[in-house]
């Protein structure tokens, strides 16, 4: 009789650690360039200028509002009215209590407009928006 074992080798296999290292590194890219690819540049705006205008980092669920210089407003490619604007702020406000949003206003569009956009906001109890501007060398 033969007690001896004899050595078997092991099936090859395929080290786990490793491939979710990997597929962690994938996922994190994909989501850090879908947030930066999320920029609202459909509308062509010339926006105003400011010598202390910085880039901001982008706030994650950031709503932007567009506002062209004919005075039409537009969110995610939408044309909207200013009733339909407060209407969809005050849903995401109930549902976000300090959604921040954006306003993108053209520097050609009318005081008033801006102002009725800034009005929806209040309306809509959102107090976290922001004006964009561009540097003042970036003409």
């Amino acid at each position: 009789m033969n007690f001896r074992r004899r050595n078997r080798s092991h099936a090859p296999a395929v080290q786990m650690a490793s491939l979710m290292d990997v597929v962690f590194l994938l996922l994190c890219f994909f989501v850090t360039s879908s947030v930066f690819s999320q920029w609202e540049t459909e509308v062509a705006i010339a926006l105003p200028t400011a010598k202390s205008a910085t880039v901001p980092g982008r706030m994650p669920g950031e709503i932007i509002l567009n506002l062209d210089s004919k005075g039409n407003v537009s969110v995610n490619g939408q044309s909207l009215t200013l009733p339909e604007v407060t209407e969809r702020l005050a849903r995401i406000a109930k549902l976000y209590p300090g959604q921040p949003v954006v306003i993108r206003a053209d520097k050609a569009a009318a005081y008033e407009k801006l102002m009725g956009l800034i009005d929806a906001c209040r309306a809509a109890d959102v107090w976290n928006f922001s004006l964009a501007t561009q540097d003042d060398e970036k003409k």
